[in-house]
């Protein structure tokens, strides 16, 4: 795989973006393995979490993080946001800059390793919640592992984004120790 945070962020929107295309209707509503959302909810984190980073690059407002971005169409709504977020890294050559990341101020390619990581977490969130395949491409899980081990202090325990590191089966894919490391019962 590539050191090049924009082409893993790339790597990872498509295989996210797939996992979200599989969702049935239906399944919106079930229960997610972050605690108290559903599929719908991760989904809206997701995009609204696109919105916000495509803010911080472009220098405008942030969007109402309390709010429902998906409307009708979940697919859709992903999609236009991964779109912008696209272009906005893109436009600001996002790798070259400074920015007022969500943890403090950071390099560009620390808010694109941001989004690399969540999509791949949060991918595995909808996958696992709907019964689909957790077998992601493993060099993309394990850039997602590096990034998540380099950093000295993982904010875990009771609401914080990460739970403690759990056990996994032996047959485990690449991603659910991920998962499992990052808190989630696999």
């Amino acid at each position: 795989m590539t050191d090049n945070p924009i082409a893993l962020f790339d790597a990872a929107v498509a295989h996210t973006d797939g996992v979200i295309a599989a969702v049935r209707p239906e399944q919106l509503a079930d229960p997610s393995p972050c605690a108290g959302w559903t599929v719908r909810d991760v989904i809206n984190h997701l995009v609204t979490g696109n919105l916000l980073f495509t803010a911080i690059v472009a220098g405008t407002p942030p969007p109402d993080r309390s709010r429902d971005h998906l409307g009708d169409d979940p697919v859709a709504a992903f999609r236009d946001s991964i779109n912008g977020l696209s272009d906005a890294f893109a436009k600001h050559d996002v790798l070259s800059g400074t920015y007022a990341t969500p943890i403090g101020e950071g390099s560009g390619t620390l808010l694109v390793h941001m989004r690399f990581n969540e999509l791949m977490v949060h991918g595995w969130d909808v996958a696992k919640a709907t019964g689909q395949s957790t077998d992601f491409d493993p060099d993309l899980v394990a850039a997602a592992m590096a990034g998540f081990e380099a950093v000295s202090f993982l904010p875990r325990g009771e609401g914080k984004p990460f739970g403690d590191a759990r056990p996994t089966p032996a047959d485990a894919t690449a991603a659910d120790r991920l998962a499992a490391f990052l808190g989630r019962e696999v």
